[in-house]
């Protein structure tokens, strides 16, 4: 999705592939299968020209990393926020500042 981003819409697989599939060592069915998954769950919208499949942004970058880190914190934290942020602190002491910032989070969050 960076890769979609950072480029005006629409993008190819080729183009993934030479912002991204040199620097992982992906080879293209990689990048399509990638392409096909993000595409089923909503976030691009294809279509074919020829033999060029074409990709366009459906979800802005805030939106997705919402849904990510949601996905995540349910999926490897039971859904609990204070185990999601412990998992960062764990061992470490919270200086005052953490501590006020989180509260401050924690507020804004229950408006």
């Amino acid at each position: 999705m960076k890769v979609v981003w950072a480029n005006k819409p629409p993008i190819t697989t080729n183009m993934v592939m030479d912002q991204l599939g040199s620097k992982r060592k992906w080879k293209a069915p990689t990048v399509i299968t990638l392409m096909l998954r993000l595409t089923k769950r909503g976030f691009l919208r294809t279509e074919k020209n020829g033999k060029e499949r074409f990709y366009f942004p459906l979800i802005a970058k805030e939106d997705y990393l919402k849904f990510e880190t949601t996905n995540f914190i349910k999926q490897y934290h039971d859904n609990s926020f204070l185990s999601f942020v412990n998992a960062f602190y764990n061992g470490k002491e919270l200086n005052d500042s953490d501590i006020e910032e989180l509260m401050n989070l924690v507020k804004k969050w229950n408006k």
